[in-house]
């Protein structure tokens, strides 16, 4: 388990809540034998106490307080280890990968299956990482990387069979629909963001939410995941809500409209800006931490999901049911 935010901490509670459900219904045990944070790495064959893991990290404690410390080189000590299962939800680095993407090559090499909430792996060689995972039989699975609990690419990839998606667009970033919703209710620009920092939604720096980068992500995982693009992000016209001022908001609100940072792909091309739209469609009733896509399909009609996803508890699940659908009836 790499990465121990508040993702993986709900994650350790899931798998403790959920222990006996996970055994009698899928016929899957999982022992986490690995923990790493910014420390380091610690290892136990026995598997962790996930409770003492969580309290560690509740306590704002490290990884090297363990006994079982083996240092700070995380990739050489995962490289020495018989693994199932590498859990990957370490901070986000779009423009290299990180260590994430050295780690999920090197797993994946050698038949480990990997499970993602980590964007940077599939945004910047997802391809490459999913050819590596068929030619050498393992999981690779990221669903966690997109809304959280809404299962887009499993509705896309598994339950269109044989369908053919003309259209999707949708409100992706929670943060962003936030700010819009706060602005509209008066709070200023700034303050809103600040608000969503508090509660934990948003970065530290919440540029990637705000500027439209966040959405993008998702979006070109979603376009090389369900629709056959092979996209880069430089095929992505991206506009954040820098632009969106309270009086445009209010404006909108009087025509039976509202603003929401869209995110689509249709006719080839691929967009994220603000959108006006209708209050009364399903895009337009999209409001605060919800998130929500809309598909249109040749023989499925049209679709529409939503979720709200205010805590990690979702992304947390998510992350449970890649690994479920990777080792269930092996």
């Amino acid at each position: 388990m790499l990465g121990l935010g508040s993702v993986h901490q709900n994650l350790l509670w899931i798998l403790m809540d959920k222990k006996e459900k996970l055994k009698r219904d899928y016929g899957i045990e999982i022992s986490i034998i690995a923990i790493a944070d910014s420390s380091g790495i610690a290892v136990n064959q026995n598997g962790f106490d996930p409770r003492g893991v969580i309290a560690l990290k509740t306590g704002e404690g490290h990884v090297r307080e363990f006994s079982t410390f083996r240092g700070d080189d995380t990739a050489e000590t995962i490289e020495s280890l018989s693994l199932d299962l590498i859990f990957e939800a370490t901070p986000v680095d779009i423009e290299t990968g990180g260590i994430a993407l050295e780690i999920c090559r090197a797993a994946l090499l050698r038949s480990v299956s990997v499970v993602l909430a980590n964007k940077g792996p599939v945004v910047k060689e997802g391809n490459e990482l999913r050819r590596l995972a068929e030619k050498n039989k393992c999981g690779f699975e990221y669903s966690a990387t997109v809304c959280g609990g809404l299962p887009i690419l499993n509705i896309g990839r598994r339950d269109m069979i044989a369908g053919e998606i003309k259209e999707l667009t949708g409100v992706f970033n929670g943060t962003s629909n936030f700010v819009i919703n706060a602005m509209k209710n008066g709070v200023n620009f700034d303050d809103a963001v600040k608000e969503a920092q508090m509660i934990g939604a948003a970065e530290a720096d919440p540029s990637l939410d705000i500027g439209g980068w966040d959405t993008a992500f998702k979006l070109l995982i979603i376009a090389n995941t369900m629709l056959g693009a092979d996209l880069t992000l430089s095929d992505i016209s991206v506009e954040g809500i820098d632009g969106v001022s309270a009086d445009m908001i209010l404006a909108e609100e009087k025509a039976g409209n509202t603003i929401k940072l869209i995110a689509a792909a249709r006719d080839g091309k691929y967009t994220v800006k603000p959108t006006v739209v209708s209050k009364n469609s399903f895009l337009g009733s999209i409001e605060g931490w919800e998130m929500g896509v809309e598909i249109h399909s040749d023989i499925y009609g049209i679709s529409y999901h939503k979720l709200f996803e205010k805590e990690p508890i979702p992304t947390a699940a998510s992350m449970l049911r890649d690994a479920v659908n990777i080792f269930a009836g092996k």
